[in-house]
């Protein structure tokens, strides 16, 4: 007897995973808007190291919001640029990633400009005081550029195209009318 052979063979081959954990570019961040992050997260960090270092203030509310503002935006900026930079925003289950990115920069962008006029309107005068200020107002034009970079080569995340796939081997488009053939045939 010959020994038999299978019948079926395998259908799919298993993917060996990758061992790169750095993905730049992806669907959602280039190398640009990678650097661009990069630069945000910096400029974020040292405008909070010099206003940590601060010792003392007349009145503190302008620090305390530059503080909180330059504090948020280093850590979600960094953590931001980790789940986009890595594999790990594909297990996050968010699928809206592009109108997160678009809408935090903007928010910050906003808050770090807010911020920065208010503690340069009213701070001690102190050398740290002002290089807080100048770090928090480059800051600002890094998530500025950042959110200026993303509507010139993605466009703006929210706007829906309406426009049918092309018939070169897209996807068919179900038509909208009914064949009027059962009240044809009816008549």
């Amino acid at each position: 007897m010959a020994a038999a052979e299978p019948v079926y063979s395998p259908t799919t081959v298993s993917e060996t995973k990758s061992k790169k954990w750095l993905i730049v570019p992806t669907d959602n961040l280039d190398k640009v808007r990678c650097l661009i992050k990069v630069v945000e997260v910096l400029l974020s960090f040292v405008a909070f190291i010099l206003e940590e270092v601060v010792t003392n203030c007349m009145r503190c509310s302008p620090l305390y919001f530059f503080e909180f503002v330059s504090c948020t935006a280093f850590l979600f900026t960094a953590l931001l640029l980790i789940l986009l930079a890595t594999t790990l925003h594909k297990r996050v289950g968010i699928s809206c990633w592009p109108s997160l990115d678009f809408v935090y920069t903007a928010l910050m962008a906003t808050f770090f400009l807010i911020a920065s006029i208010v503690f340069a309107s009213d701070n001690g005068g102190t050398d740290l005081e002002k290089a807080a200020v100048a770090f928090g107002f480059l800051a600002t034009v890094a998530f500025l550029v950042d959110a200026g970079w993303f509507v010139k080569t993605r466009g703006l995340p929210f706007k829906k195209t309406n426009q049918q796939a092309a018939s070169n081997g897209g996807a068919p488009v179900a038509e909208a009318e009914k064949l009027n053939r059962e009240q044809n045939e009816a008549d």
